[in-house]
């Protein structure tokens, strides 16, 4: 098992229990660095630790762990008159094939009994108001879910709710709480699974 976090505050805690790599913020560092883990040891299955911002029409609330039942690239696309197109509308897969990926990626690994689904956006929600296309948002997720998909390696993600998306009020985010709660949830996950 391979555990992908973006900042080592979200991995500390995993080092004994599984393989972590730190890969950075964001989704080109995301899949840079998974892609050569995969070069170096092809691992048998990946899962991202972490935590992300739940939209207020979620129902989750700070400090709640949830994992992904899908990924999406958010932003991926093209805005116009009508509103955003996505790369289905656009006619361009992520994931070519016979069954074509577009904007969901789909997990096949699910290590916290709560799923919902995750949105990765490479500007994070600073206002109110946004149309969601998920339920927690992220800038890594839908980045290493494509890579595996590539790979042909099962994927999951685990998050812990640091702030809830929209208005920027970094007085009520609690972003250590989240990363320990992500890390202890997946820590005992694996226990389970061993």
């Amino acid at each position: 098992m391979l555990v992908c976090v973006s900042t080592e505050l979200e991995g500390s805690r995993l080092r004994s229990f599984a393989d972590v790599i730190v890969t950075g913020v964001g989704a080109v560092n995301a899949a840079y660095s998974l892609t050569r883990a995969i070069e170096r040891s092809r691992p048998d299955c990946i899962i991202v630790c972490g935590i992300g911002g739940a939209y207020p029409a979620s129902g989750l609330q700070i400090g709640d762990v949830v994992c992904a039942e899908s990924e999406c690239y958010g932003d991926l696309g093209s805005s116009s008159p009508e509103g955003f197109l996505d790369m289905r509308a656009l006619g361009f897969p992520v994931v070519p094939g016979g069954s074509p990926i577009y904007n969901v990626l789909p997990m096949q690994i699910f290590p916290a009994p709560r799923r919902v689904p995750f949105v990765t956006l490479n500007t994070c929600t600073g206002i109110e108001g946004v149309a969601a296309r998920g339920a927690v948002e992220n800038m890594e997720g839908a980045a290493i879910a494509h890579v595996a998909a590539l790979a042909g390696i099962p994927v999951g993600e685990i998050r812990g709710i640091s702030n809830m998306a929209g208005r920027r009020d970094r007085s009520s985010w609690r972003v250590k709480e989240a990363a320990e709660a992500a890390q202890e949830a997946l820590t005992e996950w694996i226990r389970r699974k061993a």
